[in-house]
């Protein structure tokens, strides 16, 4: 079984975003992925739910990019399963590559060996959340 390089998982992951490449982004994940994301829906079950959020993500970015920043990963890593875990600066940039905003979020990735490789089958990204005012907090 082949070693996972956590490194490698998250290049792909930063490569796909910033190239708006959704085929690439979501051949990271299992096809029975199960995705608790921030934004909209309450859980993405399936690849093909999860390719609908990032196709219109990605489509809603225009000439605009997003650079991916992993801090604090961290992992833990068995035969059968690894999880990793990071907080993720997002920034969104002009088509001359000046940062026009940024938030940032904690994201875990669990990862399962398949088919010679290592599959997302679980991703989880959330931020806390102010107790006065409930809003959420997008930077540390």
């Amino acid at each position: 079984m082949a070693q996972l390089d956590p490194q490698q998982v998250l290049d792909a992951y930063i490569a796909a975003v910033y190239a708006k490449d959704v085929e690439a982004f979501v051949d990271l994940y299992d096809d029975q992925v199960s995705v608790f994301d921030m934004w909209g829906e309450w859980t993405y079950q399936g690849v093909e739910a999860w390719r609908g959020m990032v196709t219109g993500w990605f489509g809603s970015l225009g000439n605009e990019r997003v650079r991916v920043e992993m801090q604090d990963v961290q992992t833990v890593l068995t035969d059968q399963l690894a999880l990793i875990h990071a907080t993720v600066t997002y920034s969104g940039l002009s088509a001359e590559g000046v940062k026009l905003r940024s938030m940032q979020n904690r994201l875990t990735l669990v990862c399962q060996p398949k088919n010679g490789g290592w599959k997302i089958i679980h991703e989880h990204s959330s931020a806390p959340a102010d107790l006065t005012t409930s809003k959420v907090i997008l930077q540390r």
